[in-house]
Order: structure tokens, then sequence, then C-alpha cells
């Protein structure tokens, strides 16, 4: 009966990478003999030539191209076996490992993240960082799904799923007296001090467009890229910041902070991102489920307008 050997795959694919037996024999510390061996006998196995011998290196034959593509499939299930065998703590504990995106409310994974928090089964291993950062570290399994304040898309080469989790309209907040200022929005806002994310998002390039309609230019006291940053400045009360509510949800609840213009027309969505794996943690498909079906709650809670 015939069968197929995967280090005789695992072979093949590095040759077919490096396109040159030698080079591949040296990376797997192997003789180009011993390597070539190998190689027939996958051949043999198959019934095909694999790789046609030119004097510029080793090309794919038409089989070999199929037999790549089945390759690379069988791999990748191979390492995430091994990667989700590596991750686990023990027969009864799993490992969740996250990517947030560093620009991310704070208050937003937390709440993503409490129904793992709670589960003495699960070890939660969280990392920040830039969205494209993240991503790959998610195609090399070191992180099991990345979340995220915008949707990444997919195509060919990154099968990812962008799940929007909740979605919500930014916010300008303040000390109380600002409310009592009744500014209307943004007509009455020329030299209002103002603490804005940066251009890095869609936020701040939909906010300037709306002050840039009424002819209007707020006094910029600084610009932030991190919301914990934007939530501490917004602390300080040193004018009105920009933000998602939910980013400051503790200090409106508290009465420190105050919504004083809700800006329909800009929202924040918050999203997780998950690969398409033949083994995926099942712990992900759980907390997915649970935020969608607390989102509203968050973004529209009665008594802190988070």
């Amino acid at each position: 009966m015939d069968f197929l050997n995967y280090h005789h795959l695992r072979y093949f694919r590095l040759i077919a990478v490096e396109g040159n037996l030698t080079r591949a024999a040296r990376k797997l510390n192997l003789s180009p003999p011993a390597l070539s061996v190998q190689l027939r006998q996958l051949e043999d196995s198959l019934g095909h030539a694999l790789f046609e011998r030119l004097p510029s290196g080793l090309e794919l034959t038409e089989a070999g191209r199929v037999a790549l593509d089945y390759a690379d499939t069988i791999g990748r299930a191979g390492e995430e076996l091994m990667d989700v065998m590596r991750h686990r703590v023990g027969a009864s504990r799993q490992v969740l490992r996250v990517g947030a995106v560093a620009t991310l409310s704070r208050n937003f994974q937390l709440e993503f993240l409490k129904p793992a928090l709670r589960r003495e089964d699960v070890e939660l291993v969280v990392r920040s960082g830039s969205l494209a950062e993240l991503i790959v570290s998610m195609q090399a399994h070191e992180v099991d799904l990345v979340l995220s304040n915008e949707p990444v898309r997919r195509d060919v080469e990154r099968a990812w799923h962008s799940h929007l989790l909740a979605d919500q309209a930014v916010a300008l907040v303040g000390a109380p007296e600002w409310k009592e200022k009744r500014l209307k929005f943004p007509r009455d806002f020329d030299g209002v001090p103002l603490v804005l994310p940066t251009f890095e998002g869609n936020t701040r390039t939909g906010f300037d467009r709306l002050l840039a309609s009424a002819n209007v230019r707020p006094l910029v006291l600084a610009e932030v890229d991190d919301m914990a940053m934007l939530r501490l400045l917004a602390r300080e009360a040193v004018g009105l910041a920009l933000v998602p509510p939910v980013v400051v949800k503790d200090e409106i609840a508290s009465g420190a902070l105050v919504v004083t213009h809700r800006i329909a027309e800009i929202r924040e969505t918050f999203h997780a991102v998950t690969p398409t794996r033949r083994f995926p943690n099942p712990l992900i498909g759980e907390l997915i489920e649970a935020m969608k079906a607390k989102g509203v709650k968050i973004v529209r809670r009665k008594g802190n307008t988070s």
C-alpha cells in the first residue's frame, strides 16, 4: 500500500522554495546526494517527476506545482498541530494569545477578555503593537486573534475574517463645566482647545472635514496616537477630547467627565480578526459571540453613556 512520508514532503517544500538542491541540503544539514535520494523516493511514490533539471536550477513540473499546493497545505496543518500542542499548559489548561492594536481602547479590550479572565482553565497572553505587526504574528501562529479598530481586507494570500463586534459614535468629552457652555458643533468651535487623535485612523480625518466645512479652526492642544494617553489628557480637563465614549466610560460614570457632543457622522468600530485554521482555538468563537451579544450594552449602557 502506497503512503506519503511527511519528511519527504518537508524536504520537497524546501527544495521548491530554494530552487536549488544544494542550498536546500545545506539548510537541512544533509548532503546533496542524500537529499536527492529522498526526493527521488517521493517522486517514485507519486509516480511523477516533480522538478525539471535546468542549467539555471530546478523548476517545478506541472505535477510538481500540484504536489507543492498539497504539500503546503499538509505542512501548514502540521505546523498548526504542533503549535496547538505546544501552547497547551497541561491537559486542563489552554493558552489564549491575543494581539491588540496599541491605539485600541483598553476598556474595550477588557470587556472582550473578561470571560477568559474568569476561567481558571485558561492562561491569557496579550501582546500590543501595530496592526501590520500583529497580522504577521498571527500568520506565524504567535497570536490566535487580533483586536483592532479597523477590519483587515481578505485576499487570496491572507484568509482572514474580520468580525465586527461593536461600533460607537465618537464624542467630545470634557470637564462638567464644558457642558454649561452649550457650544454648537461645529459652528462655535473656532479657537476651542481640543485634544485629538492623530491622522492614522479615520476619526481625525472625518472630524477635520466637518470643521473645514464650517470654516472653523479650533486650538489643537495635542495630537495623540494612543487611546490610553488620550484618556489621561481628557482627565486633565485642559480642553475637550475627541474619543469613543467607551475609552472614558469610568470617568463618565463618576461624573469627572461629561459628553458634550456626540458626533454621529463619525463612528469607531471594534473588530476581532481571526485566521482560517484547521485547528482554531475553541475559546475564540466563545469570546466573539459573547462580545457581539453585549456589544450594544457596551456602547449604549444607560447611566454612563459608554
